[in-house]
């Protein structure tokens, strides 16, 4: 039954039906209300872990790269430099089925997604963007989410491919530029440190949280 329930809720995504992104968001917080927007992978979800353990069980014999030597946001970008058919190897890890259901969640990461959703005033949605190879992908999320922080959380569920139309106070993701149709979001972008960030020069201008261990509460409290 939940599978079924699951998949209609997707026709309904694909059909451009009443779950868009404007239409989910825009009419259920009042004005007083502070909207938290939440990245699912590499934020929520072990992306970059859960790739390393699968391409190396897939292809033992190939050259990988560990989380230290990690480097820019798209993981089949350095694959390619390293050698250009790994670019596409990488890629079959992602599109191949149960890859986002077998993710691990983040350290802290439930439980600071189910603590803010208590919290007064607050709207916690999960802001992802399926990939454009759709078999297994947002259906996965969605179940994702359903095991990991139960069925009431399908309602928070935003998949989008552009997030600069989404309607926002805070955006806490793992990609250091979001770009869109949209050239000044609403939110402003919380960079969450993962592998292929962490060296990036520290900016006066952008916020950063460092893991879930941090102080996301002061960040929600400063808005």
């Amino acid at each position: 039954m939940k599978v079924l329930q699951l998949q209609r809720t997707l026709l309904l995504l694909l059909r451009g039906a009443t779950l868009s992104p404007h239409r989910t968001c825009g009419k259920i917080s009042p004005d007083n209300t502070l909207r938290v927007l939440i990245d699912m992978d590499g934020v929520l979800a072990d992306f970059e872990g859960g790739f390393l353990k699968k391409y190396r069980q897939r292809y033992p014999n190939e050259p990988y790269i560990s989380l230290e030597e990690r480097r820019g946001f798209w993981v089949s970008s350095q694959y390619g430099e390293l050698r250009e058919d790994l670019c596409d190897k990488a890629v079959s890890i992602w599109e191949s089925k149960n890859f986002f259901m077998d993710l691990d969640p983040l350290p802290g990461s439930l439980e600071a997604v189910k603590e803010m959703a208590k919290m007064k005033n607050t709207d916690v949605f999960i802001c992802t963007s399926p990939i454009k190879h759709y078999k297994h992908c947002p259906y996965e999320k969605y179940a994702w989410v359903e095991r990991h922080l139960g069925p009431d959380f399908l309602e928070k569920v935003i998949l989008t491919r552009d997030k600069t139309v989404v309607s926002g106070d805070i955006l806490i993701d793992d990609k250091p530029d979001i770009l869109g149709v949209e050239p000044n979001p609403s939110w402003e972008h919380v960079l969450f440190t993962a592998c292929h960030n962490k060296h990036l020069p520290a900016s006066t201008s952008q916020k950063r949280l460092l893991s879930w261990a941090d102080d996301w509460r002061g960040i929600l409290e400063g808005k």
